[in-house]
């Protein structure tokens, strides 16, 4: 997707502001139909815990399921808004999967910056994000953290993290290189694919060539834009 375009400083993934925030995402929510359902049936596979009722609710209570963008009061600004009881079949993933008559994950993004970072608001809720890479293996490695695990676990095509956030805004950042060195002592060559599960708010999502302060980073990219007072 991104492989052939030049890649320096920062690239954006997802804006929460504009005509098409999610234009490079597919989303999923239990309504969506069944063409996307290999992320949920992955995610189920790999991970044994109950996703039926994060927010503690009856289990047997209808499923609240929905990704929408709505106005957060805390940045006055624009969100993506992930919102469900059961965070398995709610997800946005990117690139977008293909129609179903195809193998649906097999586009990549193709993007060799090392830094992930998510400007994300936490929601006291289940959360999970999930990144793929290659490493010079040639294999596909998945990263995944959420605020439900207790302990790292590394296997052969993933690794689960524990995850924990801060109340509000957050700016969470992936070293890439490192983890993949870390859990699989290889060498991160790319990423094939950025996954984020209910329920979490989202600013922005972007890879940079390194890290940087908060003065180095333009201004669309801080966690937290100066308010437009004649907006």
């Amino acid at each position: 997707m991104f492989r052939n375009t030049f890649q320096a400083g920062f690239l954006s993934i997802l804006y929460s502001i504009g005509n098409e925030p999610l234009q490079l995402w597919t989303t999923h929510t239990n309504d969506t139909d069944r063409q996307s359902s290999s992320i949920s049936n992955e995610y189920k596979q790999s991970d044994n815990t109950d996703f039926s009722s994060g927010d503690g609710n009856d289990a047997h209570n209808k499923v609240v399921s929905r990704i929408e963008r709505v106005q957060d009061s805390m940045i006055s600004s624009s969100v993506i808004e992930l919102v469900s009881n059961n965070i398995a079949s709610t997800y946005i993933t990117c690139p977008p999967l293909k129609s179903s008559s195809t193998r649906g994950t097999s586009l990549s993004l193709g993007i060799k910056l090392p830094y992930l970072v998510f400007i994300v608001k936490n929601l006291d809720q289940y959360v999970s994000f999930e990144v793929q890479v290659v490493d010079d293996k040639q294999q596909t490695r998945r990263f995944r953290c959420s605020n439900y695990q207790l302990e790292t676990r590394v296997k052969p095509i993933i690794t689960t993290m524990p995850l924990r956030l801060e109340p509000g805004w957050n700016q969470m950042v992936f070293d890439l290189a490192d983890l993949v060195k870390r859990a699989y002592a290889t060498t991160y060559l790319e990423t094939a694919r950025v996954t984020v599960h209910a329920n979490c708010r989202l600013r922005r999502i972007y890879f940079a060539d390194r890290l940087c302060s908060e003065d180095e980073l333009p201004p669309e990219f801080k966690l937290f834009l100066p308010v437009d007072k004649n907006s």
